[in-house]
């Protein structure tokens, strides 16, 4: 049975958090950073209790983030230690194998690899800074904030878009220049080749 709680008011150490993905953006992840430094940094404390990280509860009470892994990396790189967790499913009861699987079924694990490969759970970090980087992640992320596809509810849209990119724009091309290649994802994202993704805002079929 899952019991929700309520926040955990106590700080929880990010480098014992467990992520549920293996990889992040780290162009957005550096973005973020930027932003806690110019705008947040006198109002840290108000901003983290604002911005609690979503967690699933595992085995030996372990806390694994199911969200804002960007963000929970990003204090971290600016050198916070704690944040506050917001618990949203108690887990601990269960093997890890059962726990694994729970966590796909809500879709709240993205075990997908920087090329877009599905991995074994196993091959999922055990912390937020070993987390790899996928230029791709970073791209569909300026991506929407351009207007190439609106916010979406689907689970781990960006990293859908991500891989979307990643089978029509060269990673030399993206590595090379960045600008250019999401001038290339402004044409693909509102071309018909997208109108399956999600949150996607092309011209309709009547116009």
């Amino acid at each position: 049975m899952i019991v929700v709680r309520d926040p955990i008011l106590q700080p929880i150490s990010i480098t014992a958090l467990r992520p549920t993905q293996m990889t992040v953006g780290m162009r957005e992840m550096n973005q973020k950073r930027d932003h806690l430094r110019t705008h947040v940094a006198k109002k840290i404390g108000k901003y983290l209790g604002g911005h609690m990280i979503p967690v699933a509860v595992g085995p030996r009470e372990r806390h694994y983030i199911i969200d804002h892994h960007h963000l929970a990396l990003a204090l971290h790189k600016e050198g916070l230690e704690h944040v506050l967790v917001s618990v949203v499913a108690n887990l601990s009861t269960l093997q890890a194998d059962a726990f694994w699987i729970v966590l796909d079924h809500h879709a709240w694990v993205h075990p997908y690899d920087a090329k877009g490969r599905r991995r074994e759970f196993e091959d999922i970090p055990r912390s937020i800074i070993d987390l790899s980087d996928d230029p791709f992640r970073s791209l569909a992320g300026e991506l929407r904030r351009a207007g190439g596809f609106a916010k979406d509810i689907t689970p781990f849209s960006e990293f859908l878009w991500a891989d979307f990119l990643r089978r029509r724009i060269k990673r030399k091309h993206l590595d090379d220049d960045f600008s250019d290649a999401l001038v290339r994802a402004l044409k693909l994202a509102k071309s018909g080749e997208a109108d399956f993704m999600p949150g996607w805002c092309g011209p309709s079929s009547d116009q």
